[in-house]
């Protein structure tokens, strides 16, 4: 039966654990040049509504340094729901490869892409959520910890498809995560309290930063305004200012904390050179943990681990 990868919950916890240790050994391989390539003779559909250099980089590279070859597709070669309907995108795209990764603005796309098509398809981003960008960030974060134990995490921002994410894995993986925004930029209140109602991880919302970072492992942060809401930059700059991750923020944890952000990084708006540039940031180990973790992924649905 085929598998996707649309939310972090469709693994198990034992399976998101299974691929952060792969994620680990493919890197291992791929550092020591070893002659590992189990995606010979393969293709990957790369779908992009929402261009981003990361995700094409990494899955592109992924795929290949695996052995197989990544197609590229914009939004002049396949406009998700518009020029064809996606369930016949779905299954064309199928007779052609034999994985399916979408970077979209509607969730629903992902979905319908993912009930139609008959080759396993990956979630690289809609606007609900980010999951191989959270399977990225907890595993540097156990490379940098060694556990998962005890975990607090503190994200700092707007409450978007990233913290729905966090969420979404919460409820797999036991943790503390805090989100601190703005009043009115909260995640998703159902995903909230779904992850607070299943007991397993600590949730709050928070709209005072400096309480909400306190004690906290990590504090993440991210763009406070999105692709597709980049007209309400100076509306959101404003509402904004006093969660900027700054030296001042990163001293109120009270110890050593580990600073992480998804990229691309809007220096001087949610963060500062200094905060990015420091010794606790591990924001390009992250950034190169996306390939890894892809790939991890990527051999997981394909049986191929």
């Amino acid at each position: 039966m085929k598998k996707d990868f649309i939310t972090v919950n469709d693994f198990t916890a034992v399976e998101i654990l299974e691929t952060f240790r792969l994620a680990q050994t493919v890197k291992q391989k791929l550092k020591d040049r070893e002659d590992y390539h189990p995606f010979a003779g393969q293709s990957l559909a790369m779908i992009f509504s929402k261009p981003s250099a990361r995700t094409r980089i990494s899955f592109e590279t992924g795929f290949f340094r695996l052995g197989g070859h990544a197609l590229f597709l914009g939004p002049n070669d396949i406009a998700m729901g518009k020029r064809e309907a996606t369930k016949d995108i779905a299954r064309v795209v199928s007779r052609y490869n034999d994985m399916i990764m979408a970077r979209l603005f509607n969730h629903e796309h992902i979905l319908e892409l993912a009930e139609y098509a008959t080759v396993p398809v990956v979630n690289a981003l809609t606007d609900f959520n980010h999951p191989c960008q959270i399977m990225a960030d907890m595993l540097t974060i156990l490379e940098h910890r060694g556990n998962l134990d005890n975990l607090k995490i503190t994200y700092v921002g707007d409450g978007n498809n990233v913290v729905n994410s966090w969420l979404n894995l919460a409820k797999l993986l036991p943790f503390h995560f805090v989100c601190a925004c703005p009043e009115g930029f909260e995640p998703d209140a159902d995903l909230v309290a779904t992850a607070q109602n299943t007991d397993l991880s600590t949730i709050e919302i928070s709209n005072d930063p400096k309480a909400a970072v306190r004690d906290a492992d990590v504090v993440y942060t991210d763009v406070w305004a999105s692709m597709g809401q980049k007209e309400e930059t100076e509306k959101r700059i404003k509402l904004f200012q006093d969660f900027q991750v700054n030296d001042e923020l990163m001293a109120a944890t009270g110890r050593e904390t580990y600073f992480m952000h998804c990229l691309p990084a809007e220096r001087g708006r949610e963060t500062t050179d200094s905060v990015m540039e420091s010794k606790m940031s591990i924001v390009f180990d992250q950034a190169e943990n996306r390939m890894h973790a892809q790939n991890a992924i990527m051999l997981k649905l394909a049986g191929l681990a």
